[in-house]
This record gives C-alpha cells, structure tokens and sequence, in this order.
C-alpha cells in the first residue's frame, strides 16, 4: 500500500493517453465547472439528486472521476431514473462518492504512482470502498469494485477546490 502517495496514481499523463486538458488558471469550482459543460449534465443532475452540489463546491481538494452524458447513458434508463428518485438518494450518493477521491490527484502524480506500483494502484474512495487505476495498453483505466472498466479520457481539468479527469464509463461500488 502506498498510503496517502497511493491517491496520486489516479490519473493518465497525457503522454499515455493524449487528451491532457490542462486548465491553467483555476477560477471555478468542481461543480462550476461541471454546470458550465454541457457533457456532464447527467453528472450535475445526479449530484443534485444527491444532495451534494454543497459538498463539491467546499474547499477540498478532491479528484473527481466525472461520467459524462455517454457513460451515463451505457446505464439502462429505467435504472438511471429510479437512482434519481428522492427514496435512492442515499444509493445514489454511495455511486457518485466512489467516483470521488481525496486530495488533489494530477496525471503527472498518477503515472510515477504506476510506475512505482508495478502498473496498478489501489485507491480510497470517499464512500469508503476501493478503486483500482491500471496502466493498460490503451491508456489508464478504473477498475471497480466488480470487475468494470472505466476509460480515463481526459485528464487535469483543474478547479480551485480540486481537479476533474473524465471517464467515460460509470464505476460502480459493491
């Protein structure tokens, strides 16, 4: 285990994947960022669901593995609707706080933290359970908890309380 350095191996430089955005001058918080993108819409309407626009508009920082609008339509829609309903509200907290991890995480951060764990790292999320990054041949991955991958396909989108890395498929929590 790597420790708290374990959380830095969360993100693809963009020499292994090739779509780094960086924003240099960060103004806007996580979910300012997200409410000005179109793409994570879905994403936005989850946290509010959630009740965590709140949370993810604090100080921070956090690494936040955002879905867009495509990774959260892999979902079927009858499952997606429900997990908005107010009576899933806490289901739908435990899926989004798995995308979530403490502390600011780069890409630069999470390829040394590969190189030193062997190509895989493990990591904590904010519900507690744990998140796999892996060094594939296509570019770096999350793996959850039951076996699912998740593409890294943009990196470093840097807010004031932290930074954002798209995926684009929705991990899921045990």
């Amino acid at each position: 285990m790597f420790g708290i350095f374990t959380l830095t191996v969360m993100i693809a430089s963009q020499s292994i994947i090739g779509q780094s955005s960086v924003t240099k001058k960060a103004d806007k918080s996580i979910v300012e960022i997200a409410v000005s993108n179109d793409n994570f819409s879905t994403l936005v309407a989850a946290l509010k669901a959630a009740d965590l626009v709140n949370a993810l508009s604090g100080d921070g920082p956090f690494t936040v593995f955002a879905p867009t609008n495509d990774a959260f339509a892999k979902i079927d829609v009858k499952t997606l609707n429900s997990l908005l309903e107010p009576k899933n509200k806490s289901l739908l907290a435990a899926i989004l706080t798995y995308h979530v991890v403490p502390g600011n995480l780069m890409a630069s951060d999470v390829v040394k933290a590969l190189k030193k764990g062997g190509g895989t790292v493990e990591v904590t999320t904010l519900n507690g359970q744990k998140l796999k990054v892996v060094k594939g041949d296509k570019g770096i991955w999350l793996v959850d908890q039951n076996g699912n991958k998740s593409p890294i396909v943009k990196t470093d989108i840097v807010a004031k309380n932290g930074v954002i890395h798209v995926i684009g498929d929705v991990v899921m929590p045990k």
